[in-house]
C-alpha cells in the first residue's frame, strides 16, 4: 500500500522518517527531496569517483553536468525507514524533461537509517549541460507500507546505513 500525505507526515514527524521535514515537500502520494551539497565524478587519473563539494553553487551560478556526463549525488534528507516502511526513488518529472537521468538503483529498503540516499544521475542531453546546486528539488520518494514486519531487517545487514554523504559502491 502506497502511504498517504497524512501518515507521511506522520511517521516522518514521530519516527523522524525523513530529517529535516518540510510540509512544502509534501505531496498526496510521496516526498520531494532536495540535492546535498556533494558530488562524485569520474577522474582522467584513476577509475575511482573523486568526491566534489558543491557547496557554494546556485541556482544563478550552478555546477554544470556536461552531456553524457554521469555521477554520484546525495539527497539533502537524511532518512530513517520504519521496519514495515519500503520507499521507492523516482526523479521529478521535470527534471527528467530537462534531460536528467537516474539510474534506477533507489529502492530504500525498510531499516535503511541515519542515511542520505545516494542518487546516480546522468546527463542524458547531447548538447547542453544542466544544473546542479545544493538545495535543488531533484526527486520523490514514494513510501510503502509492507504487509509485514521482514526476519532480517535492512538496519541489521545494510551496507549503507550511517552514511551521511554521497556513497561509491562498496562492491569494487
Amino acid at each position: 500500500m502506497i502511504l498517504n500525505d497524512l501518515e507521511i507526515e506522520r511517521l516522518c514527524k514521530e519516527q523522524a522518517m525523513v530529517l529535516p521535514f518540510s510540509p512544502d515537500q509534501l505531496n498526496p502520494a510521496s516526498y520531494d527531496v532536495r540535492l546535498g551539497n556533494q558530488i562524485m565524478i569520474e577522474s582522467v587519473a584513476s577509475s575511482d569517483f573523486v568526491r566534489t563539494p558543491i557547496n557554494g553553487f546556485t541556482k544563478e551560478n550552478p555546477w554544470l553536468l556536461r552531456p553524457g556526463q554521469f555521477c554520484l549525488t546525495s539527497t539533502e534528507e537524511l532518512l530513517n525507514m520504519p521496519e514495515d516502511v519500503a520507499g521507492q526513488f523516482a526523479l521529478k518529472s521535470s527534471r527528467g524533461r530537462e534531460g536528467y537521468s537516474h539510474a534506477l538503483s533507489a529502492f530504500i529498503d525498510p531499516g535503511f537509517h541515519g542515511s542520505r540516499l545516494t542518487l546516480e544521475l546522468h546527463n542524458i542531453r547531447q548538447v547542453h549541460p544542466i544544473p546542479l546546486y545544493p538545495g535543488m528539488l531533484i526527486g520523490q520518494i514514494v513510501f510503502h507500507r509492507m504487509f509485514a514486519t521482514p526476519l532480517v531487517s535492512y538496519r541489521q545487514k545494510g551496507h549503507y546505513n550511517m552514511n551521511e554523504t554521497v556513497m561509491p559502491s562498496i562492491w569494487n
